[in-house]
């Protein structure tokens, strides 16, 4: 006896998924993981909670996702730029260089949602917290393998201290990030890389490029 092709339980998804993403991502970008509310987030990404959490999981999944896109999009920049580069200073003049323009560029959010999105966070959210600040720490621990790199081959000084550099790095495009949410343009910020770069240690007898 024939059997009946078997039909799809259940209603198709009356949305498109990854435009649904890229709304989530803006609303987390926009107000912080904390600040965001489910209400917040259907009503940017055009469905209803149940759909959310059908397509999603929960809150938290949803920004883990959000997080993963956000870097593929728009947040790479960073760790590509020190892979990328010839030398560590290289690496971090194209990625300050880039921050500048990335953090200000007109019809996004501004600054960059790894770092931003944990302010005001509260301790029931505080893996969320952990999760992005160990993000920002795999960047600076990323930073600091190449300035070593640099010194074993006689690019820098050998007593550089490559920890103290990259925190420093770090820190320098963490400031950016809140800069640009204050309202600063990308001329300003590419003032503030080009001071940090003066500060980039130079080896005997000429520059660290």
């Amino acid at each position: 006896m024939a059997t009946k092709e078997t039909k799809q339980r259940g209603r198709p998804r009356s949305f498109d998924r990854e435009t649904a993403l890229e709304q989530a991502v803006r609303s987390f970008w926009e107000r912080g993981y904390e600040a965001t509310s489910i209400s917040d987030l259907t009503r940017a990404m055009g469905i209803s909670a149940p759909s959310l959490y059908a397509a999603f999981g929960d809150k938290r999944a949803l920004f883990d996702e959000v997080v993963v896109e956000y870097g593929r999009l728009y947040g790479g920049f960073l760790s590509r730029a020190v892979a990328e580069e010839p030398t560590a200073r290289r690496g971090v003049e194209r990625a300050l260089r880039e921050a500048a323009a990335e953090y200000t560029l007109p019809g996004r959010p501004r600054g960059c949602l790894v770092i931003s999105a944990a302010l005001n966070i509260s301790p029931a959210s505080a893996e969320v917290a952990d999760s992005l600040r160990e993000m920002r720490l795999a960047n600076v621990r990323a930073i600091a393998a190449a300035i070593r790199a640099d010194i074993a081959s006689g690019g820098l000084p050998p007593d550089t201290d490559a920890g103290a550099l990259a925190a420093f790095i770090g820190a320098v495009i963490q400031g950016m990030s809140q800069q640009a949410r204050d309202g600063a343009e990308r001329t300003e910020l590419e003032a503030i890389a080009e001071l940090a770069l003066k500060a980039w240690p130079r080896k005997a007898g000429g520059a660290s490029r």
